[in-house]
């Protein structure tokens, strides 16, 4: 159960991170080391943040950033037809990019164990309707980057 709970709270911190960087700009050795240092685990206006797996907080990061023209593709190739990835706004494009990464690169994690967490994400920061559409792209995405899974 530790291990699943610094699990989540890495995604959750992942999106953070990506939203981020997407926002700013932020050079990705900095990003990493000041959620190293001042939000993996830490108390923020008197919120106590699970402690993060922090290997793999990295691997999402940065995996996601280094394969981001793959990821953003992946996602495009999955969105109804008519939408275009610059459509989405910017956390949702962050939880579509953590989850899709996991999905292609991290086959260690169940498909339906990625899904669920990263539409756990989406509930922070959507309503019903958009952690359904996070739901129903990742599942899209999965077919495609997991053929052989049955979740």
């Amino acid at each position: 159960m530790a291990r699943s709970k610094s699990r989540s709270a890495a995604r959750l911190a992942a999106v953070q991170a990506l939203y981020q960087q997407d926002m700013e700009g932020t050079p990705l050795p900095r990003l990493i080391k000041e959620f190293h240092d001042h939000r993996l685990g830490a108390t923020i206006e008197d919120a106590q943040y699970h402690e993060a797996e922090h290997s793999f907080f990295d691997d999402l990061v940065s995996g996601a950033n280094d394969r981001s023209d793959e990821i953003d593709a992946l996602i495009q190739t999955n969105l109804a037809a008519g939408w275009s990835i610059e459509r989405l706004d910017r956390p949702m494009l962050a939880i579509l990019r953590a989850g899709a990464y996991e999905l292609v690169a991290r086959a260690d994690v169940p498909l339906g164990s990625v899904i669920s967490e990263y539409v756990d994400v989406a509930h922070a920061f959507y309503d019903k309707r958009e952690s359904g559409f996070i739901n129903g792209l990742l599942d899209s995405i999965a077919k495609h980057a997991r053929p052989a899974a049955k979740g």
